[in-house]
């Protein structure tokens, strides 16, 4: 999925700089910042995943993983020493967003939520209905934009948007939708300067099985500064790309790989105003990049 974004953003003319997947990385050329020189509120640390796929049936396999055990390792690793939160871009639950998925990944999730804040997007393998009902009270700031679930978070150094590209359940394609790209909009002009990161479950590739209208999406976003980067999730494939100097992150899954190149695993980020420092955290799947740091610059 990752080698057809990579594909379509290159003929149309959208990306810009490297590309990082199992078979290669390109690395940052300077650091961003050290974080000894950074005080608390200057440096954030949060865990990044992205489709957990869990299941109602602990025992459920996909592609041989077990993405509830998967799930409870990636928790087993980040509870020990705690980020200042953690947020999943969609597909938190197994293909039809039964509850008995939520009440699992909440179960699971409960010893960081205990004490950390986390936030969760919807993906196309999410029931919104069910999915808001298991995870009413968590916290964010919620915004009210009709049949969408999208949520601001303001956080130390930046700010987190949380979008809604759930269309149909079960089905690949995603998109925000005109009333949702409106209120983006008009947001991204009204708030303050302060950095912005869009987490949002859908690859951009343009294509039937990504978000429909990416090309919108990224229409408002190229000319608002503020926003430095896009976090997603969906194609279950790491990779880091660029596009008008718009960082564009495909986190792993957690649940399962599609292809056996890629890494299965969370990101452990570290963010102040002037960059980010992504490192994956590889647990099962390749694990060739487990422990490497990507370090990003945010345009300015």
């Amino acid at each position: 999925m990752f080698d057809v974004l990579r594909h379509k953003l290159n003929r149309r003319q959208f990306l810009s700089a490297g590309l990082a997947i199992a078979g290669g990385v390109a690395i940052s050329p300077r650091p961003v910042f050290s974080a000894s020189s950074e005080n608390r509120k200057e440096l954030i640390r949060w865990a990044l995943l992205s489709d957990t796929h869990t299941p109602a049936n602990p025992d459920t396999r996909s592609r041989g993983f077990h993405p509830y055990r998967n799930l409870q390792e990636a928790v087993g690793q980040i509870a020990p020493n705690l980020p200042d939160g953690l947020l999943i871009t969609g597909d938190v639950a197994r293909l039809t967003g039964q509850a008995g998925s939520y009440e699992n990944a909440k179960e699971l999730l409960a010893p960081i939520a205990q004490s950390r804040p986390i936030h969760l997007a919807v993906g196309n393998h999410d029931h919104r209905g069910n999915f808001l009902r298991a995870f009413e009270g968590f916290t964010g700031d919620v915004e009210h934009v009709e049949g969408k679930h999208v949520v601001i978070a303001n956080t130390g150094p930046v700010r987190m948007v949380l979008l809604d590209s759930l269309m149909l359940v079960n089905l690949w394609p995603g998109q925000l939708g005109r009333m949702q790209r409106l209120w983006l909009d008009t947001y991204l002009r009204s708030c303050d300067d302060r950095p912005t990161l869009l987490f949002v479950h859908h690859t951009l590739g343009g294509g039937s099985t990504d978000m429909l209208d990416a090309d919108r999406f990224l229409e408002i976003i190229a000319p608002a500064a503020k926003v430095k980067a896009v976090i997603y999730g969906h194609s279950h494939a790491l990779g880091f790309a660029t596009y008008k100097g718009i960082h564009l992150i495909n986190l792993p899954a957690i649940g399962y790989t599609f292809h056996d190149s890629q890494p299965l695993g969370w990101v452990d980020t570290r963010l102040t105003a002037r960059g980010g420092e992504f490192t994956v955290r590889a647990i099962a799947g390749n694990r060739k990049l487990d422990g490497h740091t990507q370090k990003l610059a945010w345009r300015s």
